[in-house]
This record gives C-alpha cells, structure tokens and sequence, in this order.
C-alpha cells in the first residue's frame, strides 16, 4: 500500500507539506503543490479517510433512522437526505426500524459506535426513544416528521409537516361533500403524528358543528394491515360511516381491500381520503384525494440543519423547529365527481 511518506519521497518534500496538499490547506506554493498532486498521480495513492477522521474527530457520514423505507413518503424524504448530504460530501447510512422502538435503540447505539457526525431521526413512538444517549455523547440530532416526548427541552431540530392542518382540510374537504359520518383510522397512539390528525379531525367536525362519534376514531398501525382491520369493523357497524380518512397512504390500500372484500363501491358507497400520495398509483390512475407532505423538502432542510450543526455555522445555537404546510390533492375517491354530476342533474 502507498504511504504518504511514499508521495513525500517521490515529490521531494516532507510528509507534513503532502498533508497540506491532501487537505487543501494554505502555505504550499503552486509549484510544490504540482509536485505533490503529479506524485499522488503516479503512485496511485489514495488517502486513509478512517485516520484522516480520527484526526479532524469527523468521519463525514450521518445516520438516517426512519420507520418504514417501502412508504413512499419516506423514500422520497430519503432521497432528499442523499442528495443534500452529496452536495455537502456527506455520506449516508440508512437504518429502517419498522415502527418498533427497541430496534431504533439498537440502530442508534450502532450509528454511534461508527462515530457518526449526526443523526436524522424519525421516531418509531413519543415516549420510547434513545434520543438522550446520543445528545449525551455530543452527537447532534434533527428530528423529521414527528415528535418525541420533553422535544422542548432538549436541544434538537424537528422539521415536520402540519399533521393537524392537514387533517383538518380533508376532513373539512369530506364536510363540504354532504358528510356527516367519518370514520378516521391512524397509527399507534404512541406515534406523535396519529394524535395530530384525530386532533385536525376534530377541530374540522367540531368547527362544522357535527358531534364526535368516539367509535368513528380508530388507532391502528400505519399499515395496509391496520387500514384493512379497522376498515372491516367500521364498515360492520349498524350505522356505518359514509367516509372513511386513512391516517396514511398504506392504510387507505387496507380501506380498499377490506370494502372490495364486502362488496362495496369506492366512492359510491364509501368515500376515502388520506394522507401522503401513492405515486405508482397514481400516475396511471388519479384516483386518491389526498392531503400531501412536502417530504422531499423535510428531507433536505433536515439535512441542511444537521449540517449546520455538525459544522458548528451557528454562531448562537436556538433549537428551530420547521413546519411545513401540506396540499390538498382532490380526485374522485371522495365522491367529488358523483357530487358534480348530482348537481348538475338537479339544475337541469
């Protein structure tokens, strides 16, 4: 293996002025710095980045911990991440914890014996994470999508869509269609985001002044499996809902396949919104109406924050929390079209 003592040979100077050369720094003339680059040429050399870590106690790579990387929305979150980390030289390990909070602690002690400079986490529950072992050791974190319990006093970022908002604006969207009975299904009471979205769900009925059916909110899994399961029991109820809010993009395909089971019709027996695209679906059928996270950019601005604080930028560090507002995508799950075509059969 060629050493940099090697290359110092080689270029006639020292190793120092050769270290000088690898890592961009002042104080080597043009010409020697030729002499040190056509050497590094010639004998092939490539620099141990392992020492060079140990010596500048960075090592260029930061974890990103999300909860399921088959859900679109956190691939494409992912994809910001990657990118944002590339164009600062940034490398990224992917951890993926399937909603389960001792795994995201086995993932976290991981990230932190391969020294890290960060972490971009998304917390598989409020009140079980590891977050205060890696603030312990120094290492920065930058929560995205969710929260986690005692967020206010710890120093950390939190880049995050407007779950509440969110929710409300569908549920509001279902309102104005004529409905008065909407069944809600979400994830585990635990994750920070389904106690949003009941909350953006009340809000919307009360405003409305519909009463809260409790029946009607279901706490399940961010699952096609959840989605179908509560589905099932909803639609078994003697009252049924006449709407169905899927918590997310996978437990709206549980909704389908549990009113597909029972012989029901999308929207004309049943109306389904949710939250989050499903973008193989529709790209060739527009099917979904849709409340949409802006999860490219949380993923790029998480990035950006965790930077900044690896690189120390800030001269006076405030924790920031960022919101971001999500879009309401109308198609015709909801029964929008239906309900054009009544109308204008009833003016006629």
């Amino acid at each position: 293996m060629v050493t940099i003592h090697d290359v110092a040979k080689r270029a006639g100077v020292s190793s120092m002025t050769v270290s000088r050369v690898i890592n961009g720094r002042r104080g080597v003339s043009p010409r020697t710095r030729a002499k040190v680059l056509q050497a590094i040429e010639e004998l092939g050399y490539v620099p141990n980045s392992l020492a060079r870590s140990f010596a500048l106690q960075r090592t260029k790579t930061i974890g990103l911990v999300i909860t399921d990387i088959t859900n679109p929305f956190f691939t494409t979150l992912a994809r910001g991440v990657e990118d944002t980390a590339a164009k600062n030289h940034f490398s990224v390990i992917f951890c993926n914890t399937d909603e389960n909070p001792e795994k995201e602690a086995l993932y976290l002690e991981l990230l932190a014996g391969k020294r890290v400079d960060g972490v971009i986490l998304a917390p598989a529950s409020r009140k079980k994470h590891s977050l205060k072992s890696l603030l312990a050791r120094g290492i920065p974190v930058v929560l995205v999508d969710r929260e986690v319990e005692g967020l206010h006093q710890m120093d950390v970022d939190i880049v995050k869509g407007d779950s509440v908002y969110g929710a409300y604006i569908l549920t509001k969207h279902l309102v104005g269609l004529g409905h008065r009975r909407i069944g809600i299904i979400v994830g585990n009471k635990e994750i920070s985001t389904a106690e949003d979205r009941v909350l953006g769900y009340r809000r919307a009925l009360e405003e409305a002044g519909i009463p809260v059916d409790e029946s009607l909110i279901r706490f399940a899994t961010y699952s096609e499996e959840g989605g179908y399961r509560e589905a099932k029991s909803l639609l078994a109820c003697g009252n049924r809902p006449t709407a169905i809010f899927g918590g997310n993009n996978f437990i709206a395909l549980g909704v389908v396949a549990a009113v597909k089971e029972l012989g029901l019709r999308i929207p004309e027996d049943i109306a389904l919104v949710c939250f989050e695209d499903i973008d193989f679906i529709s790209k060739f059928v527009p099917f979904f109406t849709v409340v949409v996270q802006p999860a490219y950019s949380m993923g790029v601005i998480a990035t950006e924050l965790l930077i900044r604080r690896i690189e120390g930028q800030d001269k006076v560090r405030e924790r920031r929390e960022v919101v971001l507002k999500p879009e309401l995508i109308v198609r015709e799950s909801a029964g929008e079209k239906l309900l054009r075509e009544v109308r204008v059969l009833q003016q006629n």
